[in-house]
């Protein structure tokens, strides 16, 4: 199988000053997908333009024709699951069915006190997160929904007609602990990982090869238990968190051979960062042009 290479769009550019024609010609270059991150804010960016996902993918989606688009990822954070359903049906409906969910447990950053609260522990996170996956399943499969949890409920929420994509649009589920995992078997189209936070710093690039290849393992046994074929689930690597940092965009031939090490683990979709420069995702833009035109065919 081929590896598909896709590309996520940071959206911190005004529409009209360079936020359209990234998208655009993302899709001229022949990416599988175009995501964004959802956050109302990020790390180095805070003091600077962000826009909002739902809005930024919507006008995506009229831009385009037939690259996905997506979230890399959602997360509760912020979000809230009747009130999340119904923008992704709005979406997927106006994309013609292009819409993925990338959803993950989130984090300690900005989003997690924005809205006054106090950060989550990773326990907390981890049992919002349990929650919050499948009420949001039933939310986009069944037209009326109530429910009273824990953390999130919903009284007679109605999603009529549902998604264009059926039963409902794909999630892409970011996990590496055990809860997540589990949710991904059960509740996920895809896997997606950035590789282990641990080597970031000092660690090497074979060491998150290896790391990585044990959090496949461990989806593995977590399909299993849910008595489901693992090779059923797309396996998506978000880049730019392991070791090797920006250093696969240097130039066509590092970026295939990091590619191709990663899709020997089974790897079926690699996701690279539209250059930004003066960032951590700073990128020659002939280099990162180059690889997305060239590199799909020589990974076969």
């Amino acid at each position: 199988m081929s590896l598909r290479l896709s590309t996520v769009i940071l959206p911190y550019r005004r529409w009209h000053e360079g936020g359209r024609s990234a998208w655009t010609r993302a899709e001229q270059l022949g990416f599988h997908a175009a995501y964004t991150y959802d956050h109302l804010s990020w790390r180095s960016f805070r003091d600077g333009p962000w826009f909002g996902a739902v809005p930024t993918l919507t006008v995506a989606a009229a831009v385009t024709d037939r690259m996905r688009l997506g979230t890399l990822v959602t997360s509760p954070n912020f979000r809230h699951p009747v009130t999340l359903a119904k923008e992704l049906i709005s979406l997927d409906d106006i994309s013609g069915g292009r819409i993925t969910l990338g959803i993950g447990a989130g984090g300690t950053g900005f989003d997690a006190t924005a809205l006054g609260q106090e950060p989550w522990t990773p326990r907390e996170r981890a049992d919002r997160f349990a929650e919050f996956v499948p009420l949001l399943d039933r939310l986009l499969t069944e037209d009326t929904v109530s429910y009273e949890g824990d953390f999130y409920s919903a009284h007679e929420a109605r999603n009529i007609p549902g998604c264009v994509q059926r039963p409902r649009l794909p999630f892409a589920v970011a996990a590496t602990g055990p809860r997540g995992l589990r949710l991904a078997a059960r509740y996920g189209q895809a896997w997606v990982t950035t590789g282990d936070p641990k080597l970031y710093e000092n660690g090497t690039p074979e060491q998150s090869v290896q790391a990585i290849r044990a959090q496949a393992e461990k989806l593995a046994d977590a399909c299993a238990a849910a008595g489901r074929d693992a090779s059923a689930l797309d396996r998506v690597l978000l880049t730019g968190f392991t070791p090797d940092r920006g250093r696969p965009l240097e130039s066509l031939d590092a970026f295939v051979d990091f590619a191709g090490r990663h899709q020997e683990l089974g790897f079926t979709e690699i996701v690279i960062h539209w250059p930004i420069p003066d960032s951590d995702f700073a990128a020659d833009q002939k280099v990162f042009e180059r690889i997305a035109m060239e590199a799909p065919s020589q990974l076969t």
